[in-house]
């Protein structure tokens, strides 16, 4: 895997990542991280990329690692920023899969790049903040409450909370801990070093949650796949379901028990999915 940094909008730069040979062929899958992650791809599925001959690329999003902070930013300028990535490494059409908010991410990418996405997987997702007819907290932990809660009040709300010493809590189950010890055990070594540069990447991702998309699920024309569990309390399946109701020929499969953390654990199968329209 090779890193690079690449300069996109207004002279900033994203850390980038890149599996695939230089000037080679296998068709690209571009890789959303969750919140609070590093963007690089995910270890735990190098082996079924190989298997399938995908090339995965990514980025640490702005204010995640290495690359620059931009205040403001939305889903759809997070897609834009994609484009800017894919333009630089001379890839034309892709398709996207994205985790937790990550997921949503690659939505956007799909909503706001057209006939550019070739398919799109998102596991557990984030519907919009306005979605119609959902609620939007129901079911969600006391600690995801609080900082979307705040998030939705603006940027300078949600780091005041930030400032005051709150602790996320995620309330990791034994299934949870189970779960770590193995393979996807990779999302602590994504997640412990995220904030080295400053809490603006969790700030600016939970505000983006929380505040317009600029764009409209809608509006996606690729095939999408959703995987959800029934039992994630960090962004309940709900979500799911009515993004599923939402994207034009989405398809949703929940899996029962699964939490936020253990639906990683049929990422492949997703990716088995994918592989068809790559």
């Amino acid at each position: 895997m090779i890193e690079l940094d690449v300069e996109v909008a207004a002279g900033r730069t994203l850390h980038v990542y890149d599996t695939g040979p230089a000037g080679g062929e296998l068709p690209p899958v571009l890789w959303h991280h969750g919140t609070p992650n590093l963007g690089a791809p995910p270890e735990p599925l190098f082996a079924a990329a190989d298997r399938l001959g995908l090339r995965w690329v990514s980025f640490d999003r702005p204010g995640y690692g290495r690359s620059a902070v931009a205040p403001g930013r939305t889903i759809a300028s997070v897609a834009a920023d994609a484009a800017a990535v894919a333009d630089a490494l001379g890839i034309g059409r892709f398709a996207v899969m994205g985790y937790s908010g990550g997921g949503t991410y690659a939505l956007g990418c799909a909503a706001v790049l057209g006939d550019r996405v070739r398919a799109v997987v998102s596991l557990a997702g984030i519907a919009p903040y306005d979605a119609d007819g959902l609620d939007w907290f129901a079911g969600m932990l006391p600690s995801g409450v609080a900082a979307l809660g705040t998030a939705a009040a603006g940027r300078e709300v949600r780091a005041v909370l930030d400032e005051s010493g709150f602790d996320y809590d995620c309330e990791f189950t034994a299934a949870d801990l189970a779960f770590f010890e193995g393979p996807w055990g990779w999302l602590g070594q994504v997640s412990e070093p995220a904030l080295a540069a400053g809490p603006y990447g969790q700030i600016d991702d939970d505000v983006s949650y929380t505040h317009a998309w600029g764009c409209d699920p809608g509006s996606i024309s690729a095939p999408v796949l959703l995987l959800h569990g029934t039992a994630d309390r960090v962004i309940p399946a709900s979500h799911g379901t009515w993004l599923a109701a939402h994207c034009p020929g989405a398809e949703l499969r929940l899996h029962a028990d699964d939490s936020h953390f253990t639906i990683a654990g049929h990422a492949e199968e997703g990716l088995d999915w994918l592989g068809r329209w790559s």
